[in-house]
């Protein structure tokens, strides 16, 4: 399997996407570069009903949350996604994250509110699994305010996103709460062991192992047990009466493998799910609708599986 031709265009005209050697880098250097190339690669912004910036107090920080409502939507209480943004626990914000958030809201009909957690490491885990699972208690709590319908909330992300909603739709279900209706992972990390095949299978791609590493540098304290499920989701004992998951993995990802497991895990344990594959694909390919086509493609779809479960 090649890489997408877009994909290998974009790599031929702009080496540097796939050369961010983030583990060269300070946490601050690395964040600065990765801003560069969220600009770089989402220059054209949907148009969307609204766009509010808010922030969840009441928590033992207050955590600032952007909330996009899709165009052409009712007065009526519409369905949610809590949205955490990839970066390795390290990189990212709401700025970079906007274009697919803006995209997403408008294909998924809900509500996409997108948190903007702590980072590591200045704050590291469990710092950014607390501020994620304190925001969707805020969110549902005050879903009368924010125009949501409480029985129609999931939660959505990417990447280290995708760890950090699979790891509150677990604490939700083991503390009785929030209820959550579906949970959206694109190309999640699920585990701090980096032993699957893919792990280290891939050069010359935005993520690979030697970032990887560094990522979970930042974020976690040499005396954290690292089959801890807050961190690796995928070390959980117990898979059953978890939210409907919607599973996204990428070809060309040192992630897949361990996202299929998680998958096939949520399946065994009598979930409903669904796992795409975009054999084709990189890690990130979501947040790069304006330059490859099944990007936008794969965002759709993945706004319409939202937009079935939530329904």
């Amino acid at each position: 399997m090649q890489f997408d031709p877009f994909i290998k265009a974009l790599f031929d005209q702009l080496p540097q996407l796939a050369n961010l050697q983030v583990w060269q880098l300070t946490p601050r250097q690395a964040r600065a570069e990765f801003k560069k190339l969220c600009t770089l690669a989402n220059q054209n912004a949907a148009p969307i009903g609204k766009v509010e910036n808010v922030e969840a107090t009441g928590t033992e920080n207050p955590i600032p949350i952007r909330v996009y409502t899709p165009v052409a939507a009712g007065s009526s209480a519409l369905p949610a996604l809590a949205y955490f943004h990839g970066g390795g626990f390290v990189l990212g914000d709401l700025d970079c994250y906007d274009p697919l958030c803006r995209t997403l809201a408008n294909e998924s009909g809900c509500r996409v509110l997108s948190v903007d957690y702590r980072l590591a490491p200045e704050h590291p885990f469990p710092a950014a699994v607390e501020d994620c699972f304190a925001a969707l208690k805020w969110i549902e709590a005050n879903s009368s305010v924010l125009g949501i319908d409480p029985n129609r909330i999931g939660v959505a992300g990417d990447s280290a996103g995708g760890n950090l909603a699979a790891v509150v739709a677990q604490l939700a279900k083991s503390k009785g709460g929030p209820h959550l209706a579906f949970q959206l992972l694109i190309y999640p990390m699920t585990s701090l062991h980096q032993d699957a095949p893919s792990a280290f299978g891939f050069g010359g791609n935005v993520l690979t192992q030697p970032a990887v590493s560094w990522f979970y540098k930042q974020y976690v304290s040499d005396d954290v047990e690292p089959g801890d499920p807050r961190l690796s989701p995928l070390q959980a004992t117990d898979f059953s009466g978890l939210p409907p998951a919607y599973v996204v993995t990428a070809g060309f990802d040192p992630l897949r493998d361990e996202g299929a497991a998680y998958a096939a895990k949520l399946k065994a344990a009598g979930v409903k799910v669904r796992h795409i594959d975009y054999p084709t694909m990189i890690h990130g390919f979501f947040s790069m609708q304006d330059l490859i086509p099944m990007a936008s493609e794969a965002v759709a779809a993945a706004g319409q599986a939202a937009r079935d479960a939530l329904a």
